[in-house]
């Protein structure tokens, strides 16, 4: 596909398959509708590493600077989050309970009025967040740094590695996944986290799935991987 740009893009999202943005470096957003690729006015130049929405009129980007933009429909605008603290990833159970993470273990959390900080108990950096509801919240990141938010306070769960861990998502509170540095792939089974053979060694950046036996992690190297409820294999490259 064409996307009209150069610039590097860090997150997507979307509402349906004609409604999905994406965001990146210099405050590039970009909207898909289905049939092409169009740049958004995003009102800032600050890198953009994550988007997240609750609608098609009710989207945010999180960036650097502490920038954090709402998408109501027709514009972007800016909204006050009170940190100069880069975000790296946003995600919400809803639109009135959104939580974003960031530089030195920064999380606010956005309950539909105002952006408010938490207190996560780390200065380790948060590159990604997942929950399975308001009440069940994952946070990962630097040296293996892994939270979890009950709905009250967050707490520092045991990883079983130092390795920087870059993004987590799951089927259900019993089915997390984390991924991460060299190859690293955690599954938390709703009591501890244990270590997976990816077989590999590329960093792996990003996870997702659509139920727990079918499930892609990405990441350096053009790195493709699936999971089938079983093991994780390479996915293989078009020659």
């Amino acid at each position: 596909m064409t996307s009209g740009t150069t610039k590097a893009i860090y997150d997507l999202w979307g509402s349906s398959s004609s409604d999905v943005f994406a965001v990146g470096s210099g405050g590039t957003i970009l909207h898909y509708d289905g049939q092409s690729w169009d740049a958004m006015t995003s009102g800032t130049i600050q890198n953009l590493y994550g988007t997240w929405g609750n609608s098609s009129s009710d989207v945010f980007a999180v960036g650097g600077g502490g920038t954090i933009l709402h998408y109501d429909g027709e514009t972007w605008g800016t909204m006050k989050s009170g940190t100069a603290n880069a975000f790296y990833y946003i995600w919400g159970s809803s639109s009135s309970d959104v939580f974003a993470v960031g530089f030195l273990g920064t999380i606010f959390h956005y309950d539909g009025k105002t952006w408010d900080i938490m207190t996560s108990g780390t200065e380790n950096d948060l590159y990604g967040i997942w929950g399975s509801s308001s009440s069940d919240v994952f946070a990962v990141g630097f040296l293996g740094t892994i939270l979890h938010y009950d709905g009250k306070t967050w707490e520092t769960m045991t990883s079983g590695t130092i390795n920087d861990l870059y993004c987590v998502w799951g089927s259900s509170s019993a089915e997390v996944f984390a991924t991460g540095f060299d190859g690293t792939i955690l599954r938390y089974d709703g009591n501890a986290w244990s270590d997976m053979i990816s077989g590999t060694k590329s960093a792996l950046y990003y996870i997702w799935g659509s139920s727990s036996s079918d499930i892609f992690a990405v990441g350096s190297g053009g790195i493709i991987l699936h999971y089938d409820g079983r093991s994780w294999s390479a996915v293989a490259k078009e020659p």
